[in-house]
């Protein structure tokens, strides 16, 4: 997978305040929504929903306690879904892919405060197929070839 951020400025950073669906996990994230965000059609963020944008460790602020989160590994993937402890809502997680710059964090967008999916852009990327080569595109790639 390539980095699809754009150089955000100074400007066109954002700071939203999210959290999962029963309150008990509070975050906010620095980031440009008017900058596409990544749907993936593996089988994990299929079955998630997950529209994911990907952020620097340091542009997400966590401000609820950590006993409020959990984690999910998939395989032997360093990467990691953290979620509520109460709700099971997936807010964001983290991990590290030199093709993204190394650390990074992934928020997903539909637990910031309101936002409209509607309104943003997608790029959406065949990890079902593992096909990250191939690179993002502006449809949605099949679940089945």
């Amino acid at each position: 997978m390539t980095d699809t951020r754009t150089n955000p400025t100074a400007t066109s950073l954002k700071r939203h305040p999210g959290g999962c669906q029963c309150g008990a996990v509070r975050f906010e994230v620095e980031l440009d929504l008017s900058a596409p965000v990544n749907r993936c059609n593996c089988s994990v963020c299929t079955r998630r929903g997950i529209s994911a944008a990907y952020v620097k460790p340091d542009a997400l602020r966590i401000l609820s306690s950590p006993d409020t989160l959990s984690e999910f590994r998939s395989g032997n993937s360093g990467s990691y879904s953290a979620f509520c402890k109460r709700c099971g809502c997936e807010c964001f997680g983290a991990g590290f892919l030199e093709a993204l710059g190394g650390d990074f964090r992934s928020i997903n967008v539909n637990c910031i405060d309101g936002i409209d999916p509607a309104t943003l852009t997608y790029l959406y990327w065949d990890g079902r197929h593992d096909n990250w080569a191939v690179g993002p595109r502006d449809t949605p790639w099949p679940v089945h070839p």
